[in-house]
């Protein structure tokens, strides 16, 4: 009984990782040299690794687990990466992780499991934490839910312009239809309901094989995905779907030869800020830190 709430040390974190240092394991030191502002108003991390995917064409889940805690210390700046989950969630938190089932393109377990495993780390009750997506309004852990992680794929989406962090909040609601006027401007609206303003501690955009151009009856062709082996993480929800956006433009002007932004416009980033003051969708006012690999990285 004494083990079940027993909270991961950095020792343990050392020992399970095979590191001598934490800040060598996760890129600590190279901060200085990527892009780090002295006063950042926002901070987003984006984190690259090709070996993220594995020979079968998979994914590789211990690459997943460095990524993310990598992204984690860049982020909050500790050495100590227990320690910066302690900045986000408590013990007694009640942790609902806000996933997206889409088969064409889903979250990934991979990323799922990472996060539970540092939230369970801190010390949180197995029973209280929940992975969910659809399910989230008849889910009674997202009801009692004190903190949330928000985590989904970045793709075009052909209501919204883009799949994106604001919009994964759509299963908040039990009309999500009623969020779709004027390319789903509303959507920022959904995150000052009860269920779910103010809670949320984290946002993990996954960009491992991002959708950059939608065709079809299912909005979706691989042929319009690309390794690009990458994780934007951060607070501000607003600032993470920014960068997310500008790769997807990116990636786009890069496929096309030409600039072709996507249709219909993802105004809903922009409207959840200068309409709902959710967060900053200002390129200039965002700090991104970039660390891992940089061949075709597209954002600088």
């Amino acid at each position: 009984m004494a083990d079940k709430k027993r909270v991961v040390t950095r020792r343990d974190f050392i020992k399970d990782t095979g590191c001598v240092a934490l800040g060598l394991a996760v890129g600590l030191p190279a901060l200085a040299s990527e892009g780090k502002l002295d006063k950042p108003l926002t901070r987003v991390v984006l984190v690259r690794d090709n070996n993220v995917f594995d020979t079968d064409s998979g994914l590789n889940g211990e690459v997943v687990q460095s990524m993310l805690d990598r992204a984690m210390v860049a982020l909050f700046e500790k050495e100590d990466l227990v320690e910066c989950w302690r900045s986000i969630i408590k013990p007694e938190d009640i942790v609902g992780i806000k996933s997206n089932e889409w088969g064409y393109l889903p979250t990934t377990s991979e990323v799922e499991q990472a996060l539970r495993k540092r939230v369970k780390d801190v010390g949180v009750d197995e029973q209280n934490i929940a992975i969910a997506d659809r399910g989230v309004l008849n889910n009674p852990v997202f009801q009692k839910a004190t903190a949330l992680i928000n985590a989904r794929p970045m793709r075009t989406h052909a209501w919204s312009g883009v799949g994106s962090l604001i919009k994964n909040y759509i299963m908040f609601v039990p009309d999500p239809y009623n969020y779709h006027d004027n390319s789903c401007e509303p959507l920022g609206s959904i995150w000052h309901l009860p269920l779910v303003k103010n809670k949320t501690r984290l946002n993990v955009l996954v960009m491992f094989t991002p959708l950059f151009h939608g065709v079809g009856a299912h909005h979706f062709d691989p042929t319009y995905t690309w390794k690009y082996g990458g994780l934007l993480v951060g607070t501000d929800p607003v600032a993470v779907d920014t960068v997310g956006l500008r790769i997807i433009q990116l990636k786009r002007k890069s496929y096309f030869g030409e600039d072709r932004p996507v249709k219909p416009v993802a105004h809903h980033i922009a409207f959840a800020d200068t309409k709902y003051g959710l967060g900053t969708s200002n390129l200039d006012k965002i700090n991104l830190i970039k660390i891992g690999d940089k061949e075709d990285i597209l954002i600088l």
